[in-house]
């Protein structure tokens, strides 16, 4: 399996990365995406890729709460982690309207800054949207023609949000949110509109457990080892085996990535 989306560079793996990623490997996670949301971060992240360079790559981007931070310097550090061969795509970035941790303004500059990179280096765009989908849309499909690859990763929208970004050829992102019957319900029958060749898994740790966890873990901290459960439950909804999900999401991840 492919973890798209692990936090790898959180504090809260400082004491235990080892552990926490050999655990994932012996589930079957063979490599992991380290998501870059700042400049620190993605710096980290890069840092991290090379330390566990049989299985690690990392994004470089500055995560749309942080956008305000975006300007001339952070935009050369971006820049220059782009050019790392560890470095496999550009963000996370995009909007979040959901918290408005950056105004909205400084969240648009950021978002349009990035996809100029993207088109500059042309690497794959790894995207956050939450509730700015009337915005985010807009700025994507007017770009999306001078991009290469692009994922709305940790997708947690409604229908007409995902048929838009298929629309657009963007690849999806699913998470344990799916296997939250409160929050994630309504992705499970949406999975089912995701062509297979599309659709990716990631876990988001140390964020976003799967709520259904049996037994229920102790620590409420999400780890790249539980991608395994995304994935069973994922092909439970799709009515397939667990094994064809995960050779197909290997491939769409290899080939998105370039790996």
């Amino acid at each position: 399996m492919i973890d798209i989306g692990a936090n790898l560079t959180h504090d809260s793996f400082d004491k235990d990365r080892d552990e926490v990623i050999h655990e994932a490997q012996q589930t079957g996670v063979q490599t992991f995406i380290i998501t870059g949301s700042d400049v620190a971060c993605s710096q980290k992240a890069r840092d991290l890729a090379h330390q566990y360079s049989d299985c690690c790559f990392a994004t470089a981007g500055i995560h749309p709460h942080h956008a305000s931070d975006f300007d001339g310097d952070a935009e050369a550090a971006i820049q220059e982690l782009l050019g790392d061969e560890k470095v496999v795509a550009v963000g996370e970035t995009g909007l979040d309207y959901f918290r408005d941790f950056s105004p909205r303004p400084a969240q648009l500059f950021s978002f349009e800054q990035h996809i100029k990179l993207a088109q500059e280096r042309q690497l794959p765009m790894f995207l956050h949207q939450r509730d700015a989908h009337v915005d985010f849309q807009p700025v994507l499909k007017e770009h999306r023609d001078m991009l290469s690859k692009v994922v709305v990763h940790c997708f947690t929208d409604n229908e007409r949000a995902l048929f838009d970004y298929l629309d657009l050829d963007c690849y999806i992102g699913i998470t344990g949110w799916i296997c939250d019957e409160r929050r994630g319900e309504h992705l499970m029958g949406l999975v089912k509109n995701i062509p297979f060749n599309r659709l990716m898994i990631e876990t988001d740790s140390p964020y976003l457990m799967p709520r259904n966890l049996k037994p229920k873990p102790k620590s409420r901290r999400n780890e790249p080892k539980y991608l395994r459960h995304i994935a069973d439950f994922i092909a439970a909804q799709l009515d397939i085996p667990t094994t064809t999900l995960i050779k197909q999401t290997v491939a769409n991840s290899k080939s998105f990535f370039n790996l």
